[in-house]
């Protein structure tokens, strides 16, 4: 996202300096194991959200509270060993940080938090996920700016938030890289329910989007957005109203965590399924051959993570010269090694190009991965 002046590289410096101050030292999640879930139902009380047509008068914060209860009941019946949180039961207004602190003091392994979208224009339908990051697209910020409208209801809300306005789009900027040290389970998840809502339910898949939510950018753990669909076109307002719709939305979503849940506790593979053997198991590192051996800075783009190990001449790469690496259980890949931001966010935008949405910039030294903000720091020191 270039800002107003055009200094994209200023306004990229701003966000990782913020996201970097923001950002806890040590999540409170546990990497390979999804144990504790909060469900948070969007908006609520005196904050109705997004408002359906005339003909049901829906509002959001009711169509999200039946989803989200659903989904803690079929965890709660399915998967015994999983805590699940709610930030609401009930029709009340909860302030956004709130249902952060509610994650984080649970120290919670994910965090999903359920709405509904709204257009201007009826014609738009379609489910959609949003995990943290920089606005691709104006209508992203839009739906961003438009659920985070709800902390113009809180008192003191500058302080709260950092000085935060939700109007602004300049301000939209500071949000943009708070969630990046859990960018890779939070695509994971949220590719996942994408997934479910279109195979499974049948509904059209808008895809894994980014942008700048309040309500997913403060929490310690894998956090997405669900947008379930939008109250203003008629027939998903129809199917979003109705407790059949509800269900399917509900179950979808249970399918999409407990898939996640099996893949970060590693559970749905076995040395057999990868072609290895115990033996030669042990965690892939990072090419040191590579020009980013010698301990220089180098920015790389990531495209993938999974929990089967993929050959790297897969046709899934459609032919992009990947490399991959392992951490805990997790399989990443990752192409280019560039000098500078700069260069890195061309090959992004060649990765996004070949239909990698998801890709994003990671930062290495030596062989060994970094904060993006401590290598923005040592390049501007050399």
């Amino acid at each position: 996202m270039r800002n107003r002046g055009g200094a994209w590289w200023l306004a990229a410096g701003f966000v990782l300096a913020f996201s970097a101050q923001a950002m806890p030292q040590n999540s409170a999640s546990n990497a390979n194991r999804v144990a504790t879930v909060v469900l948070d139902a969007g908006h609520g009380g005196k904050d109705p959200g997004n408002l359906g047509t005339k003909r049901y008068k829906t509002t959001e914060k009711d169509i999200a509270l039946a989803v989200t209860l659903l989904v803690g009941k079929y965890i709660n019946e399915n998967l015994p060993d999983v805590k699940v949180v709610y930030t609401r039961q009930d029709d009340r207004f909860i302030e956004l940080m709130e249902r952060s602190n509610i994650a984080n003091r649970n120290k919670a392994d994910a965090f999903i938090s359920i709405h509904c979208n709204a257009n201007k224009n009826t014609d738009p339908h379609g489910c959609e996920t949003y995990v943290m990051g920089l606005h691709k697209t104006e209508a992203n910020m839009q739906v961003a700016m438009r659920e985070n409208e709800s902390i113009l209801l809180e008192a003191d809300h500058t302080l709260k938030y950092d000085g935060y306005d939700p109007k602004d789009p300049e301000s939209m900027i500071a949000l943009s890289l708070r969630q990046n040290a859990y960018l890779d389970h939070s695509l994971l998840l949220s590719s996942l329910i994408q997934e479910q809502f279109k195979d499974r339910v049948g509904r059209v898949n808008r895809g894994v989007k980014q942008a700048g939510f309040l309500v997913i950018s403060y929490t310690t753990m894998p956090a997405v957005l669900v947008e379930l669909g939008f109250l203003t076109n008629a027939d998903e307002e129809d199917f979003l109203q109705s407790a059949k719709g509800q269900e399917y939305m509900a179950s979808a979503i249970y399918r999409a965590f407990k898939e996640y849940k099996s893949q970060i506790e590693h559970k749905d593979v076995s040395f057999e399924e990868l072609g290895r053997t115990p033996a030669d198991a042990s965690a892939a590192k990072p090419d040191t051959t590579r020009a980013d051996a010698g301990g220089a800075v180098r920015f790389k783009v990531q495209i993938a993570t999974s929990s089967k190990r993929i050959p790297l001449d897969s046709p899934k790469f459609k032919g992009l010269k990947v490399e991959e690496f392992k951490t805990g259980d997790l399989w990443k890949y990752s192409v280019g090694s560039e000098p500078d931001l700069a260069a890195a966010r061309n090959v992004q935008e060649s990765c996004k190009s070949k239909g990698f949405e998801g890709a994003f910039i990671t930062a290495w030294k030596g062989g060994d991965r970094i904060d993006l903000q401590q290598a923005v720091n040592l390049l501007r020191d050399r």
